[in-house]
């Protein structure tokens, strides 16, 4: 089955890519390396949810963020390749989790957006990842997820 038919098994729809806030591009090539930018769990440009973990915001809520965000950064891969089926493998993962302090969950937060790529990709889901607190995120985002995926030539 292909990557974007089983997008839409799982009843996953990718929104359009987002639009750089800033002076950077979304994602640089480089031979059969794409190397994301930082994406945020946003909707048509605006953040789904604001805030830290730990603190304003659950568990629960920054998987979702996290799902929402690894969305988006598919969205841009398709962008640049066309296809989902031209990913041969999420290579990692840095997910940036705007944090309360004492917040150590970290890392399941950043398993709603590992579970989806495995979800989605199989084996070539899976990666290396990091998974970080940071004191506060880029317009209060509460997750913040890069990506460096190879694709196909």
């Amino acid at each position: 089955m292909s990557y974007d038919a089983k997008l839409k098994e799982l009843g996953l729809t990718l929104p359009a890519p987002p639009k750089p806030v800033a002076n950077y591009v979304p994602v640089v090539r480089v031979g059969d390396l794409l190397f994301l930018s930082g994406v945020l769990p946003s909707r048509d440009g605006q953040l789904i949810m604001t805030g830290k973990l730990g603190q304003e915001l659950s568990i629960e809520q920054g998987i979702e963020a996290s799902r929402v965000a690894v969305l988006n950064g598919l969205s841009i891969i398709r962008s640049v390749t066309g296809s989902l089926d031209l990913v041969k493998q999420i290579v990692k993962m840095v997910g940036h989790i705007a944090s309360a302090p004492g917040f150590t969950d970290q890392p399941q937060v950043l398993n709603g957006a590992s579970n989806l790529l495995v979800s989605v990709f199989g084996e070539a889901g899976r990666h290396a990842r990091v998974a970080v607190g940071a004191a506060e995120l880029p317009r209060q985002a509460p997750v913040e997820i890069e990506l460096i995926v190879q694709v196909l030539s």
